[in-house]
């Protein structure tokens, strides 16, 4: 599908320049509806082509992401590419991308006012050189019922919190009554298990079970021991809201409402992202009656051992130009557009796309300031981004069956952390090393009957 943005009359000029762009995206509509529309407006010489990157699957799944993702590039061959951290650092390592510092220079573009952290991660996974921008990102930040702390005379939070220190404010809250009455320390809006809370900690640090590249399972060491540790302490002291029922099963608006905990202003600490303060504005208007809070934000969590970062910033939307592109000066009108001040201005009426790189556009929501969301430097590792496509989807159900099964009876107390973690590591990796064998002979299986079909 093609959008021609037409001239008006008289605008013979811009007729005799009309350029052409093709733009890879995962959706068209969408496409259109968050940048498209708005740059045809103002650049209605260009002629935008959009190739959907969903193709990618039409054979069904994909064994290797970032083969596909190379073919899919090389066959279409767009001038504009939107891609992950991963995918970024990939294809700027390998001469893939237009190096964006002269264009910048050039054109005197303002890049002080977008998120610094940003321009300093993406030239970093560029050796030093920019070779993309992105106009959104999204981030975690330590969301606390103020009323709640002042009421019990418990120390508000801080910024850069740590999952210890987090969880430490959670167990000084009270844990009598019921169900259906009583208030947590920390939780989510939905039903967080131990699993869940140890996973929450291991990825504030950095901790993998699973490498992508060597295939191996590492879950017994002291790291994942201190997650799972730090996890069960809390949920066995009674501090997190883990409803024996899951937590909503399905019923009317009000009812799910009624079911999220912090919403209701029966958990102290949660952490989320900026549509948390759109959920509380909804929940206002949605429930008769509804008694407000008095909301605290702080930023974190935090890795202690880093802790002016957070693993908890994310970047899907970079967008670069392919490296030889015949449409880059169309492209980089693109790329500017999108992470330029106008565009911002537009935006910072929703949060719909998350937040804005270009600072100093969207300050507030609803009366809070998103300054929080700013204030920690990404901390982005591959692994945030890997499509881990060397691992079977066949492995995933098995190991949470394992699990499930070791975790249970270490909260029954019938087996330790490290004995659990032990027997873990060494099932999942024997089910790890089957799942790829037989992938690896389904797929010389396929290679042979698809030569052999091709002889015919």
């Amino acid at each position: 599908m093609v959008l021609i943005a037409g001239c008006n009359p008289g605008q013979g000029k811009q007729a005799e320049t009309q350029r052409m762009m093709k733009v890879m995206f995962f959706d068209e509509s969408y496409f259109f509806q968050q940048y498209g529309d708005m740059f045809a407006m103002q650049y209605p010489n260009v002629e935008i082509e959009v190739v959907n990157t969903q193709s990618i699957y039409s054979g069904g799944q994909v064994e290797d992401y970032n083969k596909a993702m190379m073919d899919f590039i090389d066959k279409e061959q767009p001038d504009v590419v939107m891609l992950n951290p991963e995918t970024y650092s990939k294809m700027a390592n390998d001469g893939k991308l237009m190096e964006l510092d002269t264009l910048i220079d050039r054109d005197k573009y303002n890049t002080e006012t977008i998120y610094p952290a940003l321009i300093e991660m993406l030239k970093q996974k560029g050796n030093g050189k920019l070779y993309g921008l992105s106009p959104t990102f999204n981030a975690n930040a330590i969301f606390y019922n103020a009323d709640l702390f002042n009421k019990y005379g418990v120390e508000p939070p801080h910024d850069g919190m740590t999952w210890q220190e987090i969880l430490d404010l959670a167990r000084r809250f009270p844990t009598e009554g019921d169900e259906k009455s009583r208030i947590y320390g920390y939780g989510t809006n939905y039903s967080t298990t131990f699993s869940q809370l140890a996973q929450q900690i291991a990825s504030a640090e950095g901790l993998n079970a699973i490498n992508p590249d060597t295939l191996k399972v590492t879950l017994n060491t002291d790291s994942w021991k201190k997650a799972y540790q730090m996890a069960l302490d809390a949920i066995s002291a009674g501090a997190v809201y883990n409803p024996k029922d899951g937590g909503f099963q399905g019923g009317s608006m009000e009812e799910y409402y009624k079911s999220q905990m912090f919403l209701m202003g029966r958990i102290a600490l949660t952490t989320g992202d900026p549509y948390m303060l759109q959920s509380l504005k909804e929940v206002r208007s949605a429930m008769k009656d509804y008694k407000p809070f008095e909301l605290g934000m702080v930023s974190g969590p935090v890795d202690p051992t880093n802790p002016e970062t957070s693993r908890n910033i994310y970047f899907s939307e970079i967008f670069g130009i392919r490296a030889g592109s015949p449409n880059a000066d169309a492209a980089w009108d693109f790329i500017k557009f999108i992470n330029g001040e106008d565009y911002a201005k537009v935006k910072s009426r929703s949060m719909n796309n998350g937040l804005l790189s270009r600072m100093g556009y969207s300050k507030e929501y609803d009366g809070h300031s998103l300054d929080v969301f700013y204030k920690l430097k990404p901390n982005v590792s591959e692994d945030q981004y890997s499509s881990s496509d060397k691992i079977p989807m066949e492995f995933y159900q098995q190991y949470q069956t394992i699990m499930d099964r070791e975790l249970g009876l270490v909260e029954n107390k019938k087996k330790s952390i490290e004995d659990a973690l032990k027997v873990i590591e060494q099932e999942a990796q024997v089910t790890l090393d089957k799942a790829v064998k037989d992938q690896e002979a389904k797929k010389a299986k396929e290679g042979s009957a698809a030569g052999s079909d091709a002889a015919k």
